[in-house]
């Protein structure tokens, strides 16, 4: 398989929904623990990024088998496998290879560190499939803005940084075959809080998605969110969320968490309501789709900028 079609498959340009998760976690554990440990920052890198890649080719082979309408609504442009008239056994097959090596990058990880990072590694891994296989894919329920936000942009997020800043944040061990979890209860709720603009992001990627395909959508009896509450509530949806992102730059400033330069981020307020006012006019994969994940790029890119800032002031 020539590496074009590859990146197309894998939809490589999309992969900074969970690569900016995964950075912004490591710099939040650097500047607010002090700790990095490269070992543990590749091993995620292979087997988050080889995860990512094989759940978007199983999601495009599953629309090319499930698609009850092969014509129209650019279908012969918009999937890979049909485009580049891709075999769909050699399809499966790469699946299976990206599969094995994030599995395999995954539990290098967790004998590098504990069991959490098994459960949680475990519990990302299972979602991931299910959202694009299964008897009801949750890309086709109105949940996938919720699961993808959460996952990719907190569960993500915590494992990136929990993977360098370890018991401060939580532990799970076993003594005398009874498993014992312990949280740091205030450090996760921050973290939370500072992950809510990569939920909110991501989650507007795939809600952006979703309205641009809501025609395509109900045709393929995809019953995603913007189906259920309708364009005009998803476009509310869509713009309340990043102004949401912004208040929680402000709370996290005014507690403290996060540093006065994080201020500066506010500047890409303008670009981002531009683009939200663009969006609005005109919902299509072709010429607005791609203003989300500019939109996450800046919102999430500025504030990692920032951070990094900030450590080698402190240095």
């Amino acid at each position: 398989m020539a590496i074009k079609k590859f990146l197309q498959l894998v939809e490589i340009k999309t992969k900074t929904a969970s690569m900016i998760p995964f950075l912004f976690g490591t710099v939040y554990a650097i500047f607010r623990f002090q700790e990095f440990k490269l070992e543990h920052f590749l091993f995620m890198l292979f087997s988050l990024l080889s995860f990512d890649m094989a759940t978007t080719a199983l999601n495009n082979f599953y629309d090319y088998k499930k698609a009850a309408r092969k014509h129209g609504y650019g279908y012969e442009i918009h999937n890979p496998i049909v485009s580049h008239h891709m075999k769909p056994a050699r399809v499966v097959l790469l699946i299976g290879i990206l599969l094995l090596i994030a599995v395999s990058a995954g539990l290098a990880l967790v004998l590098q560190t504990d069991l959490l990072i098994l459960l949680l590694g475990g519990l990302s891994f299972a979602v991931g499939i299910l959202y694009s296989f299964g008897p009801i894919p949750i890309s086709r329920m109105p949940l996938g803005e919720i699961f993808s936000g959460l996952f990719m942009g907190f569960v993500i997020m915590f494992i990136s940084a929990y993977i360098q800043a370890g018991d401060r944040l939580a532990s799970l061990t076993l003594e005398g075959g009874v498993a014992v979890l312990q949280v740091h209860l205030l450090e996760v709720v921050l973290l939370f809080l500072v992950s809510v603009p990569a939920i909110l992001g991501i989650a507007n990627i795939m809600l952006a998605n979703n309205i641009c395909d809501i025609e395509e959508d109900i045709e393929n009896k995809r019953y995603t969110l913007p189906v259920y509450i309708g364009r005009a509530n998803a476009l509310m949806l869509f713009r309340l969320m990043y102004y949401a992102a912004f208040i929680d730059l402000i709370v996290l400033i005014f507690l403290g968490v996060n540093p006065l330069l994080c201020l500066l981020t506010l500047v890409t307020l303008i670009p981002i309501n531009k683009n939200i006012r663009r969006f609005t006019k005109l919902q299509t994969k072709k010429d607005t789709f791609g203003l989300a994940v500019k939109n996450f790029m800046m919102m999430n890119g500025a504030r990692i900028i920032i951070l990094i800032a900030a450590i080698l002031i402190s240095l």
